[in-house]
Parts: C-alpha cells; structure tokens; sequence
C-alpha cells in the first residue's frame, strides 16, 4: 500500500477507530490503484475535504472516505451526481447505499474491487464523459 505523505491525512486515517480504518485503507487502496490506471485521473489528488480524506482527478467528481453516524465506513460521491444511479443501474441490490451520496460498509471484507473500483473509475472521471 501506498505510504500516507501528507501528515495531517496519516492523522484523519488515526483517528478513525480500528474496523472502519481497515477498510477505508483498503478503499484507499483502490482509488490509488484505479487512478494509476487512468491517464486522464492524472495528477489525483489526496487532501482533506471537511476533516475526510478526499481524491479529486483534474476531470472528475470527489471521493471522500468517512465513518457515517449509524457504524461502518463509507465511500461518499457528490450527492447531485449520477454516480450512484449509474452504479445502481449496474450493481442494483449488492451494496447498502446512502440515497445518491454514499456506499455504506460493515467490513473490508464488503469490498469488491471490481464492483468498487467501477464506482470509483467513473468518479475519477467524470466529466471527461460529460
């Protein structure tokens, strides 16, 4: 896995507890892997977007992983984009979704790469589609 540079980023990955912070790794992970793979997610960016980490591609829409309110961890999209319809025209029944914003998870072991790293590759890019 790709070390955390950014020391502020290393901290909002601390201080999420144990379980959730295996898993958002692991969706760390897959953007990293998924951005690497896509010339035009070149250069990705890994900062903090309200105290989450967040990757942003010159031409695509925000992910932010985070811990939601009811347990878990989740992979959040800009609410006002197709993403998550997309991905449910798709993937239709497979995940526990947070209305257009979110994909909710118990465990790391929720993830799939394909079925993700899909999700994950259209927010990379975006609007080099649109």
């Amino acid at each position: 896995m790709t070390e955390i540079c950014d020391p502020k980023l290393a901290e909002a990955f601390a201080a999420f507890p144990a379980g959730p912070r295996a898993g958002l790794l692991k969706l760390r992970a897959l953007i990293l892997r998924s951005a690497a793979e896509l010339p035009q997610a070149q250069p990705l960016q890994e900062t903090l977007k309200w105290g989450q980490p967040a990757y942003l591609a010159p031409r695509g829409s925000t992910l932010r992983l985070g811990c939601p309110r009811q347990g878990g961890f989740a992979l959040y999209v800009h609410c006002q984009s197709r993403l998550i319809p997309d991905y449910l025209e798709q993937f239709e029944g497979l995940d526990r979704i947070e209305g257009t914003r979110a994909i909710l998870f118990r465990s790391a072991d929720e993830i799939d790469p394909i079925r993700h790293g899909w999700l994950i590759r259209r927010a990379l890019t975006y609007r080099v589609r649109r």
